[in-house]
């Protein structure tokens, strides 16, 4: 038996893109992609995962949102609902299902680390940065990391925000948010491009990322950009299948879904451009994750004239980029409590919110009180990780991509032909057989060798 549809609907196709953009651009498009960019042949990279991003991103992407949009409903929902539409197995809604607890525990901790860009943002706006060594941010940041108490309230302050966008539905809570956010956001980007042109070392960032160097290119820089292209823009995540469940119909799915995928990466690109200039032109060592934004960033924002208020407007930046990939992914659980358990949007908002809290605060002691305390140890791929490592590979490894590969087996292998051209709303054409070819013969076992790799390196 179907499950129940889904009623909320984007108010415009604008709407949705700037929500679903929002939801794709994260922390990861701005600490991780420039500098992996950066150390794997610079625009080799680019070009390479530009290929990913189109050839097996891209079908992904456009399943996910059809998916949803023929589905109308939740992740699991959707799943069932198709399912039942294709004559197969109701088994397959637990994909949905593994997609919901995936996107839940990235988002409890998520949360936390998004907490981190608020505090940066206000010991910005301070002063705390000017003349900094390295050591003293160093100091900073364990400061941070170190005091659960701090965390637990940006934490708690994040959880809040989220939950109060999110009970106000679709149109009057998401779109609200992401019109707001995603402008500032774009905004601030800008600003901090120009600032990087004028006051960094825009040669050394041009010959760091804009140079191809295909002599850093391997077997392994592809697998890199296959998985960069795959969890950048959040696929296997729920959210993607969530949002399409709220698409109209003349909406053209596969014109959308390029139109993410580029958003999404000229978004990392000029995170490039604001960020390393910056770093090269203080003397500072180029790097990806945390450390470049936490510790490296706010050396050269110390330094540079006006970097109190550069570094301020960057920091807000993040807030935007974290606070949208939050709403995305929130809203996928939600709307599974909604549909599933008979509890209303406004209640269900709020006891999402409040898992996530306490999952999150387990994350928070795992920084500091219990820094040495590791459950899983007794698994091998588990061994020597903490609590938030542990919910960190249990997502990004496993759920996101078992998810991944089980939704393309479902609708490239269980979903009649005529109901897949119906959900993306397109014609048996050029497209359609590419589609096809992806879905069914490559991204399932390229997505299974990912699999195995990432565990078996554990």
């Amino acid at each position: 038996m179907a499950a129940g549809k889904q009623t909320e609907q984007w108010s415009s196709k604008a709407g949705f893109l700037m929500a679903a953009i929002g939801f794709s651009v994260g922390l990861g498009n701005i600490w991780r992609f420039p500098y992996v960019m950066g150390e794997n042949g610079g625009a080799a990279f680019l070009i390479i995962y530009l290929a990913c991003a189109l050839v097996i991103a891209l079908p992904l992407l456009v399943s996910e949102l059809a998916i949803g949009r023929r589905g109308r409903g939740s992740p699991v929902a959707s799943m069932l609902n198709v399912a039942a539409e294709s004559g197969t197995s109701p088994r397959w809604g637990i994909v949905g299902g593994l997609a919901v607890l995936g996107v839940f525990f990235i988002m409890s901790y998520y949360t936390v680390i998004t907490g981190w860009t608020f505090d940066y943002f206000f010991l910005s706006l301070t002063g705390r940065f000017e003349d900094i060594t390295a050591d003293q941010s160093g100091m900073i940041f364990a400061g941070l990391t170190g005091n659960p108490l701090r965390l637990l309230f940006w934490h708690t302050i994040v959880i809040i925000l989220v939950v109060l966008i999110l009970r106000r539905g679709v149109k009057e809570g998401i779109e609200r948010a992401v019109g707001i956010l995603m402008p500032a956001l774009f905004l601030c980007l800008a600003i901090m491009v120009v600032y990087a042109l004028v006051a960094g070392d825009m040669g050394k960032t041009a010959k760091f990322l804009l140079v191809p160097d295909f002599s850093k290119v391997t077997i392994k820089t592809v697998m890199v950009a296959v998985g960069q292209a795959f969890f950048s823009i959040g696929i296997g995540m729920a959210s993607l299948i969530t949002f399409g469940s709220y698409l109209n119909k003349d909406v053209s799915i596969p014109k959308s879904a390029a139109i993410i995928i580029l958003a999404d990466t000229g978004v990392a690109l000029l995170a490039g451009l604001a960020i390393f200039p910056l770093v090269f032109a203080f003397g500072l060592t180029p790097s990806g994750g945390p450390g470049l934004i936490f510790q490296t960033l706010p050396v050269a924002f110390g330094q540079m004239p006006g970097g109190q208020i550069f570094g301020a407007v960057f920091f807000f930046l993040l807030i935007a980029a974290a606070m949208t990939s939050c709403i995305g992914g929130v809203e996928s659980v939600i709307a599974w409590i909604d549909e599933h358990k008979g509890i209303s949007r406004k209640k269900g908002s709020v006891i999402v919110g409040v898992c996530a809290w306490l999952v999150g605060f387990l994350s928070i002691l795992s920084f500091n009180e219990w820094s040495d305390f590791y459950p899983l140890d007794f698994i091998p791929a588990f061994a020597g990780k903490t609590i938030f490592d542990s919910l960190d590979f249990l997502a990004a490894n496993i759920l996101l991509l078992a998810g991944g590969l089980l939704t393309s087996i479902f609708i490239g292998w269980q979903v009649p032909k005529y109901i897949q051209l119906k959900a993306m709303g397109i014609k048996d054409g050029i497209f359609y057989i590419f589609w096809r070819l992806i879905v069914r013969y490559v991204v399932p076992p390229l997505l299974l060798l990912i699999l195995i790799m990432g565990i078996w390196a554990y």
